[in-house]
Protein backbone atom coordinates (compact mmCIF):
# COMPACT_ATOMS: atom_id res chain seq x y z
CA UNK A 1 0.00 0.00 0.00
CA UNK A 2 2.88 2.46 0.63
CA UNK A 3 3.89 2.86 -3.41
CA UNK A 4 0.62 4.93 -3.58
CA UNK A 5 1.83 7.11 -0.64
CA UNK A 6 2.69 9.53 -3.24
CA UNK A 7 -0.79 9.57 -5.62
CA UNK A 8 -2.93 9.40 -2.42
CA UNK A 9 -1.05 12.76 -1.13
CA UNK A 10 -1.92 14.10 -4.54
CA UNK A 11 -5.79 12.70 -4.28
CA UNK A 12 -6.05 14.05 -1.22
CA UNK A 13 -5.21 18.13 -2.70
CA UNK A 14 -7.26 17.37 -5.61
CA UNK A 15 -10.09 16.40 -3.15
CA UNK A 16 -9.19 19.24 -0.58
CA UNK A 17 -9.50 21.96 -3.70
CA UNK A 18 -12.94 20.62 -5.08
CA UNK A 19 -14.97 22.89 -2.51
CA UNK A 20 -13.13 26.12 -4.37
CA UNK A 21 -14.47 24.39 -7.47
CA UNK A 22 -18.17 23.38 -6.56
CA UNK A 23 -18.38 25.62 -3.95
CA UNK A 24 -17.27 29.36 -4.32
CA UNK A 25 -17.39 28.78 -8.19
CA UNK A 26 -13.90 30.01 -8.68
CA UNK A 27 -13.42 28.37 -12.33
CA UNK A 28 -9.67 27.06 -12.28
CA UNK A 29 -10.38 24.07 -13.87
CA UNK A 30 -12.84 25.83 -16.63
CA UNK A 31 -10.60 28.32 -17.43
CA UNK A 32 -8.40 25.61 -19.34
CA UNK A 33 -6.42 27.71 -21.64
CA UNK A 34 -5.55 29.42 -18.57
CA UNK A 35 -4.56 26.53 -16.82
CA UNK A 36 -2.51 25.68 -19.69
CA UNK A 37 -0.92 28.39 -19.54
CA UNK A 38 0.05 28.66 -16.11
CA UNK A 39 1.14 24.61 -15.94
CA UNK A 40 3.18 24.36 -19.44
CA UNK A 41 5.96 26.63 -17.77
CA UNK A 42 6.09 24.45 -14.15
CA UNK A 43 6.05 21.74 -16.03
CA UNK A 44 8.74 22.16 -18.39
CA UNK A 45 11.11 23.78 -15.88
CA UNK A 46 10.95 22.17 -12.65
CA UNK A 47 10.82 18.71 -14.92
CA UNK A 48 14.21 19.73 -16.70
CA UNK A 49 15.59 20.24 -13.29
CA UNK A 50 14.55 16.73 -12.02
CA UNK A 51 15.39 15.36 -14.80
CA UNK A 52 18.79 17.01 -14.52
CA UNK A 53 18.91 15.90 -10.69
CA UNK A 54 17.83 12.76 -10.96
CA UNK A 55 20.61 12.35 -13.73
CA UNK A 56 23.14 13.84 -11.76
CA UNK A 57 22.89 11.56 -9.12
CA UNK A 58 21.19 13.91 -6.72
CA UNK A 59 18.00 13.17 -6.35
CA UNK A 60 15.39 10.09 -6.65
CA UNK A 61 12.50 8.72 -5.69
CA UNK A 62 12.01 6.18 -3.00
CA UNK A 63 10.30 3.17 -4.82
CA UNK A 64 8.62 2.37 -1.72
CA UNK A 65 6.50 5.80 -2.66
CA UNK A 66 5.82 5.15 -6.37
CA UNK A 67 3.85 2.78 -8.38
CA UNK A 68 6.73 2.18 -10.78
CA UNK A 69 5.66 4.15 -13.90
CA UNK A 70 8.70 6.34 -14.70
CA UNK A 71 9.07 8.46 -17.55
CA UNK A 72 11.73 9.16 -19.61
CA UNK A 73 14.94 10.47 -17.52
CA UNK A 74 13.52 8.36 -14.81
CA UNK A 75 11.07 10.20 -13.89
CA UNK A 76 7.82 8.57 -11.40
CA UNK A 77 4.68 10.05 -13.19
CA UNK A 78 4.17 11.04 -9.67
CA UNK A 79 5.92 13.72 -10.13
CA UNK A 80 4.80 14.91 -13.54
CA UNK A 81 1.19 14.52 -11.87
CA UNK A 82 2.52 16.30 -8.99
CA UNK A 83 3.26 19.65 -11.53
CA UNK A 84 -0.04 19.42 -12.60
CA UNK A 85 -2.14 18.87 -9.40
CA UNK A 86 0.01 21.56 -6.55
CA UNK A 87 -0.12 24.71 -8.61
Amino acid sequence: MSHLTYLAILAACLVGTAPLELVLHVGVYAQWRRLLATLVPVIVVFGAWDLYSIHRGLWRYDSRYVIGLDLPGHLPIEELLFFVVIP
